[in-house]
């Protein structure tokens, strides 16, 4: 089995963007489900993931999912939209697209589709969606929740956008993207499939239809979905349901244009102050991150005055990825100053160990020696002497092996010491830094005050 993943060469940091998964050989693959290769959107890493068989169903089950979970802080949280499809390769216009957008946390760490498409329809070699038992994966991807990707204008624009940087790569050799808009983004080349999105509809994941949902929940039985479908009167909402309504409504309430007043202001500028007021350490595990996020909002949307210009707003929009970053960045340094003082223990331990090993070396040595010398001077007990000295010189070889095996771990240990130490002096610094921005974001606050 054979898996050819492709991938787009756009700038990681940017919010939308185009990720095409050629899956070679697909009606020959036996596991269960398949990992795309790591691509980035909004800085973050995500892959696709598809269960080829289906995930306990008879379709194709196709999710999303945030490829660098297991290495995130507890809490962590990140947005994103996507309009996932299963290309057909004969006649783009029914290629099967469906859009759904989810906040990813370590509880649904993936999303997406459990029924993508039956499988009897995808593995039909006359339906078209397998071509030379290839199978085409397209996904858009975006973390910006202003943007719509259920709008076909926008996925013409990236079209657009991508057909303008083949001519000119064709033309110079290498694109200009820097000269591009932000959010737009170079898809994968494979041109034939470039208006097979448009062409499909795109249908919104909305419950009771088509469900997104995540790996790591419990699926319905088909007696449940059946009974589902037969309800006459509303169910209560689910988790996931009312998780779709807010981050829905997060979205309408960011396009909505609020301004707040000069009190809204203010108060949002005491509550910064106040998390600036305490150690960034403590501030990580202090749960103000919430508060402190719905205050940037606050700020975001004060009308800009002689006394709160353009750039200041900008300045305080730009401390709130701080208010993420420096927090982790001084609970990481702590953990490798900590890492350091956890080697000197195991140092300690090897070190103590081996001495002790050398102490009994030397009684085993000296034992030795005497027994010898009374096999010299007592000739009716050279017998019982002799079988004592095989006895002490099996175990000296024994100790022997053991001090080698701990003088292995000692000197391995010092190879790696040096690292050790660097990282602590690094971890020092980084909390000197962090300290030092600290320090500037809390005058900068306390200077902005008086002016508001």
């Amino acid at each position: 089995m054979e898996v050819d993943r492709s991938e787009s060469q756009s700038m990681g940091s940017q919010q939308v963007r185009k990720f095409t998964w050629r899956i070679e050989n697909f009606s020959c693959i036996k596991c269960n489900k398949l990992y795309s290769d790591i691509f980035h959107v909004g800085g973050n890493k995500w892959q696709l993931l598809v269960f080829p068989k289906g995930n306990k169903v008879d379709h194709i089950s196709i999710y999303v999912d945030a490829a660098d979970s297991a290495t995130l802080p507890p809490g962590w949280s990140r947005y994103a939209q996507f309009r996932l499809s299963v290309i057909n390769q004969t006649d783009p216009k029914t290629s099967i697209t469906k859009v759904t957008n989810h906040e990813f946390n370590a509880k649904e760490n993936d999303w997406g589709f459990t029924s993508f498409m039956p499988l009897d329809e995808l593995l039909d070699p006359k339906r078209g969606y397998l071509v030379n038992d290839a199978c085409l994966v397209e996904a858009y991807i975006a973390t910006d929740r202003t943007i719509d990707l259920l709008s076909d204008a926008l996925i013409v624009e990236l079209e657009t956008a991508s057909d303008k940087l083949k001519s000119k790569e064709a033309d110079h050799g290498e694109a200009a993207i820097d000269n591009q808009k932000p959010t737009i983004v170079k898809p994968e080349e494979i041109t034939t499939q470039s208006s097979a999105i448009l062409s499909a509809p795109a249908v919104l994941s909305s419950p009771g239809q088509d469900e997104a949902e995540s790996t790591n929940q419990k699926l319905p039985t088909a007696d449940q979905s059946s009974s589902q479908s037969e309800t006459i009167e509303p169910e209560d909402p689910t988790e996931e349901d009312m998780d779709t309504f807010f981050t829905s409504l997060e979205s309408e309430l960011a396009r909505s244009n609020i301004v707040s007043s000069q009190e809204e202001a203010k108060e949002a500028l005491v509550n910064i102050d106040e998390a600036l007021n305490m150690a960034p350490a403590n501030f990580y595990d202090s749960g103000m991150i919430s508060s402190l996020k719905k205050a940037f909002k606050v700020l975001s949307s004060v009308d800009c005055s002689s006394t709160f210009t353009i750039e200041l707003k900008d300045e305080l929009l730009a401390m709130e990825e701080n208010f993420k970053q420096l927090p982790e960045r001084v609970v990481k340094a702590v953990q490798d100053k900590n890492l350091l003082s956890e080697k000197e223990s195991v140092k300690l331990a090897l070190t103590r160990n081996l001495e002790d090993s050398l102490i009994k070396f030397k009684e085993a040595k000296a034992e030795a020696k005497q027994v010898e010398q009374k096999l010299a001077a007592l000739h009716e007990q050279v017998a019982e002497a002799q079988k004592n000295k095989e006895n002490i010189l099996a175990e000296r070889k024994e100790i022997f092996k053991i001090s080698q095996d701990l003088k292995a771990q000692l000197n391995a240990l010092g190879k790696e010491w040096p690292e050790y130490v660097a990282k602590a002096k690094v971890a020092e610094e980084e909390e000197k830094s962090v300290e030092a921005e600290w320090g500037r974001m809390k005058g900068f606050i306390s200077s902005l005050k008086g002016k508001i």
